[in-house]
C-alpha cells in the first residue's frame, strides 16, 4: 500500500511540473507574441491618422498612388477612403503592380481594379510618369506605400515623377509617411551621370529617410525637372523617431518576404549588376547568395519559377555560396565583406560585372575598388566625405528626432 501511495504522489508531482512547465513556456509565448504585436501596435502611420488628412480631401478629385502595403490597419487605403465618401477617381500602381505580386522589372499593365472598378494606370515601363490625361480633373494625389530606405528601391522614382506631374499640373500631393526600416545611411553617393530609374537623385545607397522625408528633399532641393517644386503635404507618423524598430506587416514586394531579407537588400542588391544570384526563385530571395561555379561549396540552392520571379536567373541549376540567414549579417550598415567574398569565390568564365552594376552603384568608383582588392577600410573611407556632406543636406528635411 505504502508502495502505491508513493507511485501516485510520484505521478502528481510529475503533473505537477509538466502543467507548470506548459503555463510558463505559453506564458512566454504569449509575452512574445505581445512584444511583436506592441512593436507594431506603438506605430501609428500615417494613413491611420485620418483626421489629419480626410478634411482636406472632402468634395476633391483624388487619385492614389498605392500597391498592398497601402493598408488602413486592416483595409485598403482606397477602400477606407471611399467609405469615408471621399471621390476617388483613380489609382496609380509602381513597379511590381497594385497587388505587389509582379516579377522585378516585369511590365504592369492598366486596368480596372475588381474590387472597386477604379481604373488602374501603371506607372512602370515606358509610362513612368502622369501625363496632363492621366491628372485631368483630380485636385489631390495620395501616395501612400511602404518603402525600404534605399536608392535603387523604384517607388521613390516612381514618386519623382508623381510629383514633378502635380508640380506641372496644379495638383496638390500628399504623402501618408510610413517608418523606413532599413535605419543607417551608407555607401556611395550617386554621380548624376549615372542617374537611372534605379537612382535619381545624389544620395547614398541607403539614405536613412522616411518616404515623407525624401519627398521634402527632392522638392526642397529642386531636384525635379526645371527646377519645379509640388504643392506638397505630410502626414507623419505616430510613435515614430529614427532608430524606433519596426517589422513590416506586408511584404512591399515579392522578393522582400521578411525582415531578413529587407535587412540583407541594401548589400545584396548590388549582385544584380553581377553573375551573381541572389537567391531569387527560392524560398529565401535576397537571404542567400552564390554561383554555379562558386568555389566555396558549403551551403546550395536551387533557383525555380515561382510567383514574383518567373525566370530566375539559374533556373534549375544548383548554385553554391552563403546562406545569411543564420545571423551574424550586420544590419546597421553595408556589409562590404559580401561583395569581396563574392568576387574571390566566383569561378565563372564570364566577367564578374555587367553595366547594370554601375547604375545600382551609382559611381564607377565601387567596382575599380572591388577589382583592385581594397580592403573592406579602404572602400568605406572612399565614400566618407560624400556621406559627411549628403548628412548636412539631410538633417534639413528630418521630421523624426534623428538616432
Amino acid at each position: 500500500m505504502k508502495r502505491f501511495n508513493l507511485i501516485i504522489t510520484l505521478v502528481c508531482l510529475i503533473s505537477l511540473f509538466f502543467c507548470a512547465f506548459c503555463l510558463k513556456t505559453n506564458t512566454k509565448e504569449k509575452e512574445e507574441k505581445n512584444v511583436e504585436d506592441m512593436e507594431l501596435a506603438s506605430v501609428k502611420v500615417g494613413a491611420e491618422r485620418m483626421p489629419v488628412y480626410l478634411p482636406f480631401l472632402q468634395g476633391k478629385n483624388v487619385a492614389v498612388v498605392g500597391n498592398q502595403t497601402s493598408m488602413v490597419v486592416n483595409t485598403h487605403l482606397v477602400d477606407t477612403l471611399l467609405k469615408s465618401g471621399i471621390s476617388v477617381k483613380k489609382i496609380f500602381t509602381p513597379e511590381h503592380g497594385f497587388r505587389g505580386v509582379e516579377d522585378a522589372g516585369a511590365a504592369v499593365n492598366d486596368g480596372i481594379d475588381k474590387v472597386t472598378g477604379l481604373p488602374l494606370i501603371s506607372l512602370y515601363g515606358k509610362h513612368k510618369k502622369p501625363t496632363v490625361e492621366d491628372l485631368q480633373g483630380i485636385d489631390v494625389v495620395v501616395f501612400d506605400i511602404q518603402d525600404v530606405g534605399v536608392r535603387f528601391y523604384t517607388y521613390i522614382s516612381t514618386m519623382h515623377y508623381v510629383m514633378e506631374a502635380c508640380a506641372e499640373n496644379n495638383v496638390s500631393f500628399w504623402v501618408l509617411d510610413r517608418p523606413n526600416p532599413t535605419e543607417f545611411i551608407d555607401g556611395p553617393v550617386l554621380k548624376q551621370e549615372y542617374s537611372s530609374f534605379v537612382g535619381m537623385h545624389p544620395v547614398p545607397i541607403a539614405h536613412g529617410m522616411t518616404i515623407a522625408e525624401y519627398a521634402q528633399m527632392v522638392n526642397g532641393e529642386k531636384w525635379l525637372k526645371n527646377g519645379v517644386q509640388c504643392d506638397l503635404h505630410v502626414v507623419t507618423c505616430d510613435g515614430y523617431e529614427h532608430g524606433t524598430y519596426y517589422a513590416i506587416p506586408i511584404p512591399p514586394s515579392p522578393n522582400l518576404p521578411n525582415m531578413t531579407a529587407i535587412c540583407c537588400y541594401p548589400t545584396l542588391c548590388l549582385f544584380e549588376g553581377t553573375r551573381i544570384s541572389v537567391g531569387r526563385g527560392t524560398e529565401f530571395p535576397f537571404q542567400v547568395y552564390g554561383h554555379p561555379q562558386f568555389k566555396e561549396k558549403d551551403f546550395s540552392f536551387v533557383p525555380e519559377s515561382r510567383k514574383g520571379a518567373s525566370n530566375p536567373l539559374y533556373k534549375g541549376e544548383t548554385c553554391y555560396g552563403k546562406n545569411l540567414r543564420g545571423g551574424g549579417f550586420d544590419c546597421g550598415r553595408l556589409n562590404i565583406s559580401v561583395w569581396l567574398d563574392a568576387y574571390k569565390n566566383y569561378g565563372g568564365s564570364e566577367p564578374f560585372f555587367n553595366s547594370f552594376f554601375t547604375k545600382l552603384a551609382g559611381t564607377t568608383e565601387l567596382q575599380k575598388a572591388i577589382e583592385s582588392g581594397l580592403s573592406e577600410e579602404e572602400i568605406r573611407k572612399s565614400w566618407e566625405d560624400d556621406l559627411n556632406a549628403f548628412r548636412q543636406i539631410r538633417q534639413k528635411y528630418l521630421l523624426y528626432t534623428d538616432f
